[in-house]
């Protein structure tokens, strides 16, 4: 038992020490599949289209083990001829009739099966040839479907058209439906039988009698038609009266109407008529023409503005012209669509009552008519605004016009009034405003119906697009004053002007200043204010400040260093006679005497270039001047040495040169300021470096922001 446990144990560690040392793919590994099979043992599997289908089984072996693993869903899945029979997950469908190879694959293993599809029947065909020809309108024609010969399967067959417009099958019956060719086609367990069908017109030939384009005239006698229908081009006579078995239509009744198989012209213009029977058509194409061409109102100026007043009259005549040169006076027949407003005899139109009423006339086939809108009597007429001032491209509504009444009452005719411009081209009057046009002056006249009731006078002004004062900042001291800003205006069309003479000023916020008559501005107490000038469409804004006077200026730094690029701020600090001070830094208004070099913002200066330039500002009539050196920025300091071997009493001079941002560059060993570590060792003045005794000393120079080092060794 004893040496039986040692040889267990011993076997144990030596499986240990080979999983150690080798992959686990290296000894054989239970459940690995070894081969797939299908779970039929037919050899070749039959199916019959739209009859059977065939659900296959992929069964895995697995070593190991004796039972059987289902991977029917896991396996890939091919067809050898997917026309015949498609396959998906093992489940397969027959198509057509036809061999196919049905393949399994399932991690390397590979099962295929061999599948046979046939029809339910051998045979479908139909009880027709081929092609058969019918004529539209025939009835009760059929088709059967014959399965393998004999069996009648009709009803079971699924029938299908290939143009349902031509002809419609179901069950076996057909409905002709229109002209053309069909195919109709019989479905039945997967076969399939057709024949073609063309539909032709029992005629060949239909014509509408009258047969030519007909020329009417408003007012012409109607002319009735007829309908006929021949078989061949070749059948003599009109051929079959078919007027009773059609309806005729026409495409504009507004122009010609059927009415009875009667043609009737009704207005000017042209009009088909067509009619459809058994697949054949005819049309007719009707002329309708007036007798005039034109009908005149003599008093056209009233038409275009019919407007009257209670008890007015007004007298039109009509005119109907066939020529260019000629027309003729007619009796037209005239209508009022509100008598109670306006009537209306042979041409003579009356207010009646306050109201509006369409006037009609008529005559043959050619008519006018107009709206005609009364008014009550009014004993005077009063308008706002009879003089009005505008800019060029402004527009304004037009002045409201009332009028008094019989009865004192007043009632606004603003509506009705209708403006005329004495001169387009400086105003217009157009929708519902006046519209300025250029510069100049003209006057627009305000008529209702033929009554002149109103006149205006415009003036239109160039606009403005800036007005440019000679101040922009009042800087005012309490109790002095200062003369208003001279302003030039600059019109859109390019003129400047002096307006200095138009301008209208007035102050904003506090009353720290106020406007002088004499065209001065005086300050009266510390404070601020605006001041604001208008002249047509511009408005202007100055700012004023109203202080004590300021009896000394100081500015801070006096002068300023900058390497390019670089910005300081100056800081300018007022006093008063009080003792008081007051911040003016942004105040200055700070101008620099060469821009190229140095320029000036509200507190501060920028470097642009190398150079000297002085910054003025003024506050109060007080002048402070700041000089400005702009110097090149040092980059870099290189020595021409960094390690000397030297011997006692031997002199080395280095050289030290200084690279600026300009891209210049320059010897400054003289301006160096020089230290060494050990001056028992070495020496250094101006770049000249003298070895004193043996030894080992560190020599640094300065100059600017930058330092260089060198080494130097004495032996």
């Amino acid at each position: 038992m004893s040496l039986h446990r040692k040889t267990t144990k011993l076997a144990l560690v030596v499986v240990m020490m080979l999983a150690m040392v080798f992959p686990t793919s290296v000894f054989a590994a239970s459940g690995d599949v070894t081969s797939i099979e299908f779970d039929t043992n037919e050899s070749t599997i039959h199916l019959i289209v739209n009859e059977t289908t065939e659900q296959l089984r992929v069964l895995a072996n697995i070593e190991g083990t004796t039972s059987k693993r289902d991977v029917t869903n896991e396996a890939t899945w091919t067809s050898s001829n997917t026309r015949i029979v498609r396959v998906d997950g093992g489940l397969l469908t027959p198509l057509e009739k036809g061999s196919a190879r049905i393949t399994a694959k399932y991690k390397g293993a590979i099962k295929t099966i061999e599948v046979n599809v046939q029809y339910a029947i051998d045979e479908l065909k139909l009880d027709q040839p081929d092609k058969a020809e019918y004529k539209l309108g025939t009835e009760g024609l059929t088709v059967k479907a014959l399965a393998d010969g004999t069996n009648d399967v009709t009803t079971e067959a699924k029938w299908t058209s290939s143009d349902e417009s031509v002809v419609k099958v179901n069950k076996g019956e057909l409905t002709l439906e229109g002209l053309g060719t069909a195919t109709i086609t019989a479905e039945y367990k997967g076969l399939k039988a057709s024949y073609s069908v063309k539909v032709i017109a029992p005629y060949q030939k239909l014509s509408i009698v009258p047969g030519e384009d007909q020329e009417l005239l408003v007012g012409d006698a109607p002319i009735e038609l007829k309908v006929y229908a021949k078989q061949s081009e070749t059948e003599s006579g009109l051929g079959t009266d078919v007027t009773d078995k059609v309806k005729l239509k026409s495409s504009n009744p507004a122009v010609a109407d059927v009415e009875d198989g009667k043609l009737k012209p009704v207005a000017l213009g042209k009009a088909t008529i067509s009619v459809s029977y058994l697949g054949t058509t005819a049309k007719l194409d009707v002329y309708v023409r007036n007798p005039y061409e034109a009908l005149i109102l003599d008093q056209n100026d009233f038409v275009k503005n019919p407007v009257m007043f209670m008890n007015e009259s007004v007298t039109i005549k009509t005119l109907v012209r066939n020529a260019a040169t000629s027309s003729i006076e007619v009796n037209g027949e005239w209508t009022s669509s509100n008598p109670l407003a306006v009537t209306v005899d042979q041409g003579v139109l009356t207010a009646r009552a306050a109201g509006t009423s369409t006037i009609k006339v008529s005559y043959l086939g050619i008519s006018k008519e107009f709206t005609v809108k009364v008014h009550p009597t009014v004993t005077k007429f009063e308008m706002e605004d009879s003089d009005i001032e505008l800019l060029k491209d402004e527009s304004q509504s037009y002045p409201k016009v009332t009028g008094l009444l019989l009865d004192n009452e007043k009632k606004d005719f603003s509506g009705e009034v209708v403006w005329t411009s004495s001169d387009e081209n400086v105003v217009t009057a157009e929708s519902s405003k006046f519209k300025a046009v250029d510069a100049g002056t003209a006057t627009l006249t305000g008529k209702i119906g033929s009554k002149e009731v109103a006149t205006v006078h415009v003036t239109v002004n160039e606009r403005v697009l800036v007005l440019l004062p000679e101040i922009e900042e009042y800087q005012l001291v309490i109790g002095k004053t200062e003369t208003l800003p001279k302003v030039n205006a600059v019109f859109e069309d390019g003129e400047e002007k002096d307006v200095t003479s138009l301008v209208e000023w007035s102050l904003t916020g506090s009353s720290a200043a106020a406007v002088i008559k004499d065209g001065t501005i005086k300050g009266l107490t510390k404070g601020s204010t605006t001041l604001k000038g208008t002249y047509l469409n511009k408005d202007v804004k100055i700012p004023v400040a109203v202080e004590q006077e300021v009896v000394k200026i100081v500015v801070e730094p006096e002068t300023i260093e900058l390497n390019i690029k670089k910005s300081k701020s100056i800081k300018a600090t007022g006093y008063f006679s009080n003792g008081k001070t007051i911040s003016l830094s942004s105040k200055m208004n700070w101008t620099s005497s060469d821009t190229s070099i140095v320029t000036a913002s509200r507190t501060s200066v920028k470097a642009v270039a190398e150079g000297t330039a002085t910054i003025t500002g003024a506050y109060q009539g007080k002048e402070v001047k700041v000089k400005v050196n702009v110097v090149p920025k040092l980059k870099k300091l290189t020595a021409s040495d960094k390690r000397l071997d030297l011997k006692p009493g031997d002199i080395k001079t280095v050289t030290v040169t200084a690279e600026y941002d300009t891209g210049a560059t320059a010897n400054v060993a003289d301006k160096v300021v020089w230290t060494t570590s050990n001056a028992s060792v070495a020496k250094v003045t101006n770049g000249r470096i003298e070895a004193i005794a043996k030894g080992t000393a560190r020599i640094k120079g300065k100059f600017d922001s930058k330092t260089v080092s060198i080494t130097v060794y004495v032996k």
